[in-house]
């Protein structure tokens, strides 16, 4: 009650019949009245000033009703008014949410981008939308078939679009299953209360064939005269919103492709097949924020071959040597051209005519060249070296196209009916010692060949033919002098061989004539004594390598190392230095140790070795967080809210660490909360209600890693629901 003045009154809608106040009377004033926006359901009782409803108030008809209240004297003249009462009206949540439709459709592409939406349901609510009766959330219920542990499609809970999930971009297929029904549904009061009103509605998804495909390989012939760019095919992305563009898997100067705006791949130049002939990119699309879409299409170009390029001979003078006796029809050399265009194929074909023979006596028809293959053949008279020694052929190589001449030079040589003879036949012996280096020449030594100077016949090529079985010596010509260098070819060894017995041959690389034979005139003898040098112990093996765990027990034996004299003296063996790498990219450090060895009786004999211990982790450290600040929630909370907390452990594990996150199995804890994985080392934690105080919750959460044995560890996380600032960040 009170005396009569302006008023506000505040009062919820529906509840029917009530008093909302009562005004007090002030002589001379007996009674009052009411008038303005009753609507049939407000009133005054006109002596006892009780202001009152009559019915219910509805805010979804009328929100605010403005009233003028007076006051009246006996004879029903004015006293005091009239004074403005205002009757706010409260919206209470009595109006489920609507859909704006009974049933949706919509069409996705295979392999569409996960999270972007391809359509959108929409509901409405009657209640005041600026409270939370009228505060919808979206979400699915029903997924029809779902052959998946996961859904193929997700909903955004507050703008209501439909978009495939990770899983269903990587999943959905037209020739698996082209129609899935989802079953969405909307609830008010911001899907926190369960008094919440809820709606659904059914949404019929068609799945369709991805746009987004990579085009067959691309074929386009080099040296093209059109005018560029040429359109050479086309990509089409399942989002007609992104940007083309183009990428290279080679680092090449400049890629001759480009693409537009509409997917359109041009080549932007004349290709050239022997400078490159194939070419290998990709296709991207970005959005505008400049990430990525779709996956990445690889696009593949051949160059194709046409004939542009001429033989070309493989040596400016192609010489060949002939003896002057070989028979008709003999194979005496090839000449060789190469053609740049595409090996195998028509433009790349050549073939051999020979032109000229100068001179031509005694014929002008003693050489013959297969079309096919270039090689010369002596026709069925033999070469005479008084009549002509050298002749010219002028070779003609053609393909398709293009020819080329190739000059040939023919040498007549003498016949072979010479051997080598030594100038000793016993070179006696030589003692050199076994430290002596490879590559040191030990002897020299002659012999005369009585054939044409500087030709095969008469070159002479030296061999061990006996007594070195292991090729420890080596002999060397001076193509000059025919002169013989008797070289070291390997290390001398006084224990594994102190006497070499050498049997030498001297041959040339033309054969003799059927009629000659080498002989005893074509060896000679040389025996060399290896002598003993105190040499300095060795190591079985070069370098020593081994793995243990890094908890291997005190004295156990990590491996054995052996050393031993070459002259069998006594050796020991002792600990030099020792100490630790770390590395960043292998998933253990390691200890490396160096050993000596000595002679028992001779310390300056040393020699020295490596044994690198790679120690392997164990996993003897449980996961913990890896957070410079606790997790807060601004109060109040409100849907959707999460929480990024991460993982880390001391250990290595292999590759890369990976973690299970829970929570213990509390019922406070599960009724409040609740734990869902991002990635191997990343989980959101999330209210699971609105009804929490500002003050500090702790969660227990526990953390597994992947380690063998795998370890966990129960965290208790410190989580602050507080008031916030504009900001979003805990006063």
């Amino acid at each position: 009650t009170g005396p009569l003045k302006d008023m506000d009154f505040f009062v919820p809608e529906g509840g029917g019949m009530r008093v909302i106040y009562q005004f007090t009377s002030e002589p001379p004033a007996v009674s009052f009245r009411v008038t303005g926006e009753k609507d049939g359901i407000i009133d005054i009782v006109p002596r006892t000033g009780l202001l009152y409803l009559n019915g219910s108030l509805d805010w979804e008809t009328k929100a605010v009703h403005k009233l003028q209240v007076e006051s009246l004297d006996e004879n029903g003249n004015l006293v005091k008014g009239p004074y403005t009462v205002t009757i706010y009206v409260e919206d209470i949540n009595d109006n489920p949410p609507e859909f704006d439709q009974i049933k949706y459709t919509g069409v996705v592409r295979q392999n569409s981008r996960p999270g972007k939406p391809f359509m959108y349901v929409h509901a409405t609510d009657r209640d005041d939308p600026t409270t939370t009766h009228a505060q919808l959330t979206y979400s699915i219920l029903h997924h029809f078939p779902n052959p998946y542990d996961e859904m193929l499609f997700e909903v955004d809970s507050v703008t209501g679009a439909l978009s495939p999930s990770k899983m269903g971009s990587y999943y959905l297929d037209p020739q698996k299953q082209d129609t899935f029904t989802l079953v969405v549904t909307v609830k008010d009061m911001a899907g926190m209360s369960t008094n919440a009103f809820t709606s659904s509605t059914d949404v019929i998804i068609t799945v369709k064939e991805s746009l987004w495909k990579a085009p067959p390989t691309i074929h386009i012939k080099e040296n093209s005269t059109h005018i560029h760019p040429v359109n050479i095919s086309q990509v089409q992305s399942n989002d007609p919103d992104v940007i083309y563009a183009l990428f290279e898997k080679e680092e090449l100067p400049r890629l001759p492709f480009s693409i537009d705006q509409n997917g359109v791949i041009y080549v932007t130049e004349p290709l050239d097949r022997e400078a490159k002939d194939t070419y290998t990119f990709f296709a991207v699309t970005k959005d505008n924020e400049g990430e990525l879409v779709d996956k990445p299409l690889q696009i593949r170009v051949i160059v194709e071959d046409i004939n542009d390029n001429p033989p070309v001979c493989q040596q400016a003078l192609t010489v060949i040597e002939v003896q002057e006796n070989e028979g008709g029809g003999s194979n005496i050399g090839t000449v060789f051209a190469t053609d740049m265009d595409e090996k195998d194929t028509l433009n790349s074909r050549l073939q051999f005519k020979i032109e000229s023979q100068v001179p031509a006596v005694p014929a002008s028809s003693l050489f013959y060249i297969q079309q096919d293959t270039g090689i010369l053949q002596l026709t069925s008279r033999s070469l005479n070296k008084r009549i002509a020694s050298n002749y010219s052929l002028k070779v003609l190589v053609t393909d398709a196209v293009f020819q080329t001449i190739c000059d040939v030079q023919i040498q007549v040589i003498d016949i072979n009916d010479q051997i080598p003879i030594f100038e000793k036949s016993d070179y006696h012996n030589m003692t050199v010692a076994e430290s002596l280096p490879v590559g040191t020449v030990i002897l020299e030594i002659q012999a005369t060949d009585g054939d044409e100077p500087d030709t095969g016949s008469s070159y002479i090529i030296y061999q061990v033919k006996e007594g070195d079985p292991n090729n420890v010596f080596i002999i060397e010509t001076d193509p000059e002098t025919n002169r013989g260098f008797i070289k070291i070819n390997k290390a001398l060894d006084f224990e594994a061989a102190p006497v070499y017995n050498l049997v030498i041959n001297a041959t040339n690389p033309e054969p003799l004539v059927s009629s000659v034979q080498y002989n005893s005139s074509s060896l000679t003898l040389f025996k060399v004594f290896v002598t003993n040098v105190d040499e300095p112990p060795v190591f079985h093996t070069t370098i020593y390598k081994g793995e243990v765990s890094e908890d291997i027990p005190v004295n156990t034996l990590v491996m054995t190392v052996e050393a031993y004299d070459p002259e069998g003296d006594t050796v020991r063996l002792e600990f030099l230095q020792c100490f630790q790498h770390r590395y960043f990219l292998p998933l253990f450090s390691s200890i490396a140790i160096k050993i000596l060895v000595f002679l028992t009786d001779n310390a300056a004999q040393k020699s020295k070795t490596s044994l690198i211990l790679h120690l392997l982790d164990v996993n003897d450290n449980p996961p913990q967080l890896a957070m410079d600040y606790p997790p807060f929630f601004c109060h109040p909370l409100s849907a959707g809210e999460r929480a990024l907390i991460q993982a880390t452990d001391a250990d290595r594990q292999s590759y890369y660490s990976s973690f299970t996150f829970s929570l213990v199995d509390d019922v406070n804890t599960k009724n409040s909360w609740e734990i869902s994985k991002v990635n191997a080392t990343h989980a959101y934690l999330s209210p699971k209600h609105a009804n929490f105080e500002q003050k500090v919750y702790i969660v227990p959460v526990v953390i597994g890693d992947n380690g063998k044995p795998p370890l966990e560890r129960q965290v208790d996380l410190e989580v602050n629901v507080c008031r916030c600032s504009s900001e979003n960040s805990c006063f």
